[in-house]
């Protein structure tokens, strides 16, 4: 059998051995606590960046429609001034013949 001795030198290394898996296990939970709350954080981060991305495609693809009311004042500004602007063309046309017919005239009046 054996001694008391060994008896009580195993029954002190369990207990150290029982304290040392206590706190590797304590350390572990810590450190797995501190991963979780990381990852939390990250996947809210990463959520409101997603709402953000969103948003921000809802206002590109009203800008790429023309849908916006920057873009809507201006269309009817350029409508407006289209529709106001000179004939050149035309009128150029008619004074250069107006011209041409004063320099006849006064070609012939001599």
């Amino acid at each position: 059998m054996t001694e008391p001795t060994d008896t009580a030198a195993i029954a002190v290394a369990l207990a150290e051995l029982r304290g040392t898996m206590a706190e590797g296990f304590a350390t572990v939970n810590g450190s797995l606590n501190l991963v979780t709350q990381r990852h939390d954080q990250t996947e809210r981060s990463l959520s409101a960046h997603g709402d953000q991305l969103d948003a921000l495609e809802a206002r590109l693809d009203t800008v790429e429609r023309g849908d916006t009311e920057r873009q809507k004042r201006d269309a009817s500004r350029l409508a407006a001034l289209e529709a106001r602007r000179w004939p050149l063309g035309t009128v150029s046309a008619i004074v250069a013949i107006a011209a041409l017919i004063v320099a006849v005239w006064q070609g012939t009046a001599q």
